[in-house]
């Protein structure tokens, strides 16, 4: 097998460094009763974002500690989970013997997934594949392993706070001047961070879905509940958080 991209070398490095750091995080997610969406914890009963998903098969891409794929398994859900970070991967584990939950973990690249073609009737990725893998590669790899009709939802960084987030962490998090250019977005290495994200504009969004035969069904742009707790300020305060997405959620059905 040829070596996997840079990129995939680099954010494997990253993860397996902040896999400590997460393990706190990962065991709140575990233990809380439903399922919520990215840094403000909406609560999906509120976002409608997830159909029901007992019975189904689900792939979960960049799972990490594998909150989200837990919270889908006690829905009755068949779930696998694939993250790239073998130390995250043990957390994981740890979780499934604590809160007896047990489903498959794989070590591996969410561009290319060691499993058959079709396999799945929902693929799910939230800040995992959606932020960490090249979404030229790993889209066409959610449609190669969904079923026709499958379901893709993920969630990543709301396109303003990525055009207007500082360079450096230390410089705060988003503000109200556009930092950089929207046209070309794809690939970013922040000057402080050893990891690569990457990030796309709206229409390069739909034209690659549609070209992977997916019909966009929904985006939902993810507004901070009002008074919530502000998590994680280096990505978004409330005020900010109030007024503008810091987060946004993709729902698309493979045709």
């Amino acid at each position: 097998m040829s070596e996997p991209p840079d990129h995939v070398r680099l954010n494997r490095a990253l993860w397996d460094g902040k896999s400590t750091e997460y393990a706190g995080i990962g065991r709140r997610s575990w233990a809380e009763p439903e399922p919520s969406w990215g840094v403000w914890g909406v609560p999906d009963s509120e976002l409608n974002v997830l159909p029901g998903v007992d019975g189904l098969d689900v792939i979960e891409l960049g799972c990490g500690t594998a909150y989200f794929s837990s919270w889908l398994a006690r829905r009755g859900a068949r779930v696998v989970a694939i993250d790239n970070s073998a130390r995250q991967l043990a957390s994981a584990k740890r979780f499934q013997r604590e809160f007896g939950v047990d489903f498959p973990l794989i070590h591996g690249n969410a561009e290319q997934v060691p499993l058959a073609d079709a396999g799945f009737d929902l693929a799910i990725s939230e800040y995992g594949a959606s932020l960490w893998c090249d979404p030229y590669r790993w889209i066409p790899e959610a449609a190669r392993l969904l079923r026709p009709g499958g379901r893709l939802i993920f969630l990543t960084n709301g396109i303003l706070a990525v055009l207007t987030f500082p360079d450096l962490e230390a410089d705060g998090p988003p503000g109200t001047t556009l930092l950089r250019d929207y046209f070309g977005l794809h690939r970013i290495q922040w000057p402080d961070s050893p990891g690569v994200e990457f990030h796309l504009g709206h229409g390069d969004w739909i034209r690659l879905l549609r070209a992977n035969g997916f019909e966009i069904e929904d985006l939902i742009e993810v507004r901070a509940p009002e008074g919530a707790l502000e998590r994680y300020p280096e990505v978004a305060t409330l005020e900010w958080s109030r007024r503008w997405p810091c987060e946004e959620i993709w729902k698309a059905r493979k045709r």
